[in-house]
Parts: structure tokens; sequence; C-alpha cells
């Protein structure tokens, strides 16, 4: 029997429109080892710095959601064959976390675990991952390592920052519910190379190149921050996108005022909001007590002033950058 095409449901469209306005903008207050093996490192910038917020559809927000509620499910079939398996920190009850680089970098654990088949005295980090059938195929093809580059990475950085000298990595085929396990081995100049990655990214005051200069390479038309890197739209206002923000040991400082931002207000920003130079795609050109200016082709210029921005007008940054306009002085 041909399978019913989807029809329009209120029912429906309601469910997914409830995830939309449920969810968060998708800044993390540190940059995720999960996301460390990135192949673009102004990426991962842009990732850092809120330059781009998370605007996902309902459906695909749902299926976030299912991959998270497969956690305790492995968790279960761990323990079910005589495994020991800590998903929590036993001092906090909660995920256990790794940090490094005052805090600006790091991520949680789905769990450590002891007892496994393989190797029964050595403890494990574990990592959890659901995968379409295409992509558990290619995985059981060519293994973590170079089929999930990422999650290879994510692994390596969880190994390096516990301790631990083995990983296992199981993942759910979603179409199937097939389990693919590898073990990984700790690779610490690797481990070591992506932690040096994270302190360059962290620290630098702007992006490094882009990956190419096509707005259509494959990498480009994939990054969420495709608009923001190619000059298309402007990032979002916020303090981490501001030249007087800075990150410290511990959090994030703002040079204007001389004192540390909380992580709300680092989303809120103020009204002396200033773009960091590199985020705006224009030659700066004059600068002064609360505005810096921009010169853009064809003659047009853009004056960058914190309460104007707020009410609206950086949304021309964008324009300008495509020869549409400009908001000046």
């Amino acid at each position: 029997m041909a399978e019913l095409p989807i029809t329009s449901s209120p029912t429906r469209e309601a469910i997914f429109a409830a995830y939309e306005a449920q969810a968060d903008t998708g800044f993390r207050s540190h940059l995720g080892a999960s996301l460390i093996g990135k192949d673009c490192e102004r990426a991962l910038w842009f990732d850092f710095r809120w330059t781009t917020r998370a605007r996902h559809p309902g459906r695909l927000l749902r299926l976030f959601e299912t991959g998270q509620r497969e956690e305790a499910r492995l968790v279960r079939n761990l323990r079910s064959i005589g495994a020991t398996v800590l998903e929590v920190d036993p001092d906090t009850g909660r995920q256990i976390r790794v940090e490094a680089h005052g805090g600006h970098f790091g991520g949680s654990l789905d769990g450590i675990a002891l007892g496994l088949p393989e190797a029964p005295k050595t403890w494990h980090v574990l990592e959890f991952k659901t995968h379409s059938a295409k992509s558990f195929h290619e995985l059981a093809a060519k293994g973590v390592r170079l089929s999930k580059p990422q999650h290879f990475a994510q692994t390596q950085t969880y190994m390096h920052l516990t301790g631990l000298t083995r990983a296992m990595y199981l993942a759910v085929c979603k179409d199937t519910d097939d389990l693919y396990v590898e073990r990984i081995e700790h690779d610490p100049v690797y481990a070591q190379g992506l932690l040096d990655k994270a302190q360059r990214v962290i620290f630098a005051n702007q992006p490094a190149p882009r990956i190419s200069e096509d707005p259509a390479w494959y990498q480009c038309r994939l990054c969420d921050h495709a608009a923001v890197c190619h000059g298309q739209t402007a990032a979002e206002v916020n303090c981490r996108t501001c030249l007087h923000a800075a990150p410290v040991e511990g959090g994030w400082h703002c040079t204007l005022h001389q004192r540390p931002i909380t992580e709300v207000d680092q989303r809120a920003g103020c009204g002396q909001h200033l773009y960091l130079p590199a985020l705006v795609p224009g030659e700066q050109v004059d600068a002064g007590d609360g505005w810096v200016e921009y010169l853009f082709g064809e003659g047009l210029r853009w004056r960058d002033t914190g309460f104007d921005k707020l009410a609206g007008v950086s949304v021309h940054v964008g324009a300008v950058a495509g020869g549409e306009g400009a908001a000046c002085a």
C-alpha cells in the first residue's frame, strides 16, 4: 500500500510551533567540546561570540529531543549487561562536566562506565549519538574518526580532560534501532591540539580567515553563520559581539563599564554596544566617543552607534554590504 502524504493539520503545526516558541537562542556560555572538531575555526569563533541566533523548525527541534531521550535508554541497556554507569557526578548530582581555558571551553559527558565486556577493568568515557540510516551505515563502514570527526574530537577532549584513556561510542540507528559500538583510544597529541585550537578561538579579537570566499561552497552553504560570515546580514547585538567585551578567567569583562558581565547581561547587551570591527563587512575609517564609522563599496558609509543600533538601525549593516543603502551619521 502506498504511503499517504502528510496533510496539513492545525494540531501538527501547533505542536511544532510550540517547540519553536520554547526554543532557546543556542548561545552557550562556553565553546563546546561537541563543536571543537569543526574544520572552520572562523565558524567556531562565531559560535563563541554569539553572532547568530539558532533558528530551527519545530520538527527538527523535536528530533533533537528524541536523541536526548535515547541517552537514558542506553544507560539502562549498559546496566542491564552488568556495567557500572555514572551519568551524573556523585558530588553534585549533575552531569559530569569538564572545563579548560578559564571555564570558556568544555562540555558535559553522557557518562562514564566500568565493567564493559570489551575491557571490564577500564573506566570509559561514554558518548551516545543517534543517526539516520545513511549516517549509521557510513559510521559502520568508516568508523567514528573518519565518518564523524566532530564526535571523535568530542570524545578525545573528554578523555583528555578527565584523565581517562578509553571512550565507548554508542550509536543508535533511528530507522532500525540497530546499535554501533566502538572503543576509542585517547590520542594525547591530537587532544592537546584541540585544546590549543580552542584557546586560539576564545581569546582572538577577530575570526580566522574564511574556509572559502565563495558563499556557495558546500561547507558555507551548510553553516549557520554563512550570512554573517559573508557580510550578507548583521550579527546579533549582545555583549559578545561588542568591541568592549573580552573573555577573562572565569567570565567576561566590559572595558567600557569596567566591570564583570553576567551571562544575563551578556545576552541583553547595552546601549553602548559597538560591533567588533571584524563583524562589519566594511573598512573602518573613523571613530569617536561611542561610535565607529565604516566605508563600504561605492563610497557608502555607515556609522555604528550604540543607542541607534538597539532601536533597529543595525539592520542596515547587511544592506550596506549588499549595496542597498546605508545608515550614516
